[in-house]
């Protein structure tokens, strides 16, 4: 088993920056891959960034590319998400997860962090 803990939402204005993270416990987090999702109010949950479990592979969804980074530091056991030139769209909860089975597909996620970009 494995447990993430999110944190590092809150409500910032648009243009501004926030910094994701995310904790694991239990099983081995540098062993699987990681990825960061994200569900606003009435819609389905999106993929936002993916990263492979040595950090050299990096996947991110369209509407946030050049403006989001996923890293992660395994010694550590945790994960981020750089979020820079934040806007309004962006608002949702934000959550991590680990053990990836198929594209899209994770096993381990964590409870979740609110993100709001006022406009």
């Amino acid at each position: 088993q494995m447990q993430l803990v999110e944190s590092g939402g809150g409500l910032v204005q648009a243009g501004g920056s926030l910094r994701l993270s995310c904790a694991a416990s239990g099983r081995t987090f540098g062993l699987y891959s990681m990825a960061w999702f994200r569900q606003a109010p009435g819609k389905e949950r999106e993929f936002v960034a993916e990263i492979s479990r040595s950090g050299d592979s990096t996947d991110y969804t369209d509407s946030v590319k050049g403006r989001f980074t996923i890293s992660r530091d395994n010694a550590r056991n945790a994960g981020y998400l750089q979020m820079n030139n934040l806007k309004a769209e962006d608002t949702a909860v934000y959550y991590c997860a680990s053990h990836q089975r198929a594209r899209y597909e994770y096993t381990y996620w964590g409870q979740g962090t609110q993100v709001t970009v006022s406009s």
